[in-house]
């Protein structure tokens, strides 16, 4: 093996015999490990609860407006878009996207996922000072995402420390937006649930399978916090090697 391929697996490991192991792949497999799980924690509590019918009768598109209106938001637009849990809020356009799994569907999950897209609308009415933050930082997280991994291997496979540095800044502007992302999730789930409350939406029994649906969803963006923790870790302990070296 030669050692541009060594710096290229991560410089940092373990050999013997010819076989070279790279410690720091355990972090990695621990990111999947934790998002995999989050994950399939996520599907089977919306598939569960997806097999519940809403007491209300709502569909997610009814519910949400239904929301948005005791708010006093009236200028928001609610769409269908396809794909399954692809909803979202974009506050540029003030637009309520709503997946084919849940604009028309009349189940406790649906409307549940419908009241946590109204949470972002009604922080982004309100100013909610974190989701502006998140909006704001977008631009520079993509760009981080996407050029942080290329720089730091190129600066590993030349042995160019600034260019591992860059890599590891570069990666942290991803790191940053998912620790600003975590409690405006959360923050849209309580919103969710005090409305969903307020409006009369769901009862006691409801909201408590409501909140095992959010809660469900939340720890999908701890794990990807945590995975991102993890990688920079690696990032980090990598370009410390290298330097040993």
């Amino acid at each position: 093996m030669t050692a541009s391929t060594v710096a290229f697996m991560g410089g940092y490991g373990y050999g013997y015999h010819g076989f070279y192991f790279d410690g720091t792949y355990l972090l990695v497999i621990l990111a999947v490990i934790l998002s995999s799980a989050a994950s399939m924690k996520m599907k089977s509590a919306f598939s569960r609860y997806s097999r519940v019918p809403s007491r209300s009768g709502l569909s997610g598109a009814e519910a949400a407006q239904s929301l948005l209106h005791a708010a006093g938001i009236y200028d928001m637009r609610i769409t269908h878009i396809r794909g399954n849990l692809t909803d979202h809020y974009n506050p540029k356009d003030k637009t309520l996207a709503l997946s084919d799994t849940v604009y028309g569907s009349r189940s406790l999950a649906a409307v549940c996922v419908a009241a946590h897209e109204c949470g972002h609308a009604v922080q982004h009415n309100r100013g909610y000072a974190p989701l502006a933050w998140r909006s704001a930082i977008v631009p520079v997280a993509n760009i981080g995402s996407s050029l942080a991994i290329p720089i730091f291997i190129m600066g590993l496979i030349f042995s160019i420390p600034a260019l591992m540095k860059a890599g590891i800044v570069f990666f942290l502007f991803a790191v940053i937006f998912q620790l600003i992302t975590l409690p405006v999730e959360v923050n849209a789930s309580s919103r969710a649930l005090r409305m969903l409350q307020g409006c009369g939406i769901m009862g006691d029994n409801e909201l408590r399978d409501g909140r095992k649906v959010l809660s469900a969803a939340a720890m999908t963006y701890v794990a990807a916090l945590a995975g991102s923790l993890l990688q920079l870790l690696r990032l980090v302990i990598l370009a410390g090697g290298r330097d040993r070296d």
